[in-house]
């Protein structure tokens, strides 16, 4: 039977695949051209991905070796090193980085995947390997769309990290959601994920959650599931919004793009 965390290792090695092959084709022109992430051109949305790839790699191996998760100083070596590399270089350290994350994920055995625990550092516990993966798994299907929306903008998230995305995206509410951009209003949207035929309830109060179908919404977001998942993390601008996304009610989508700014 495929576990959780089969399915977030395989997504990772499957974004890791396609990530590598689309930027090992491209040209330095392209490396410094704009990414879907406003501040950051496509080398250093690949320059994010690598240093987390290698802080990453550290917790898991630092969670083998019985060590305590790696240190604040650890990371801010490693992003100072990825900053100092030019944009072409970071296209060729990415995929390394990333592969020897990847597989350090891959080689863990069915009983490590369900008892090992790794402390990454900012959670409050170690967590077991699937949620690490997962963890990983929505930064990495993220950014992966920054670079690939950077240059196509109808790019969508990878559907195998979509899935696994969408079991945690509530829990990035607390640290991305931004209520009172709405001015006290408050609203009970009833969302239809289009593509998989099934209803949820957007609850826009403080703070912002994410449930049940409403009985008697004020307003009704129909879209796919990937839709959903970038506004949720601001990856839904005018630009990059498909057409079969329809809202009613007093909410607009540009009210949701202020309460779910991105990151």
């Amino acid at each position: 039977m495929t576990s959780r965390a089969d399915q977030a290792i395989a997504a990772l090695r499957k974004g890791h695949e396609d990530l590598t092959a689309l930027v090992r084709g491209l040209t330095s022109e392209q490396l410094t051209g704009p990414s879907a992430a406003s501040e950051w051109d496509l080398s250093q949305v690949i320059s994010h991905l690598g240093s987390g790839a290698e802080i990453n790699l550290e917790a898991v191996r630092a969670s083998l070796e019985g060590r305590p998760a790696p240190e604040f100083e650890f990371n801010k070596g490693v992003w100072a090193r990825w900053d100092g590399m030019t944009p072409d270089e970071r296209a060729v350290e990415f995929p390394i980085a990333n592969q020897r994350l990847v597989e350090a994920y891959e080689a863990f055995d069915a009983t490590q995947r369900a008892e090992h625990r790794i402390d990454i550092g900012w959670m409050p516990e170690p967590v077991d390997v699937a949620t690490s993966a997962v963890l990983r798994l929505t930064e990495f299907g993220y950014h992966d769309w920054d670079v690939r929306a950077g240059l196509d903008p109808s790019a969508t998230l990878a559907p195998e990290a979509a899935v696994l995305i969408d079991d945690r995206i509530e829990g990035l509410f607390g640290w991305i959601a931004k209520p009172a951009y709405l001015d006290g209003r408050t609203a009970d949207l009833l969302v239809t994920l289009t593509d998989l035929g099934e209803q949820r309830g957007l609850h826009l109060k403080d703070p912002v959650t994410l449930g049940a179908a409403p009985a008697s919404p004020d307003g009704e977001l129909s879209l796919t599931l990937e839709a959903f998942l970038r506004l949720a993390a601001g990856r839904l601008s005018v630009q990059h919004t498909p057409a079969d996304v329809k809202i009613t009610g007093p909410i607009s989508l540009d009210d949701l793009r202020a309460v779910f700014p991105g990151y």
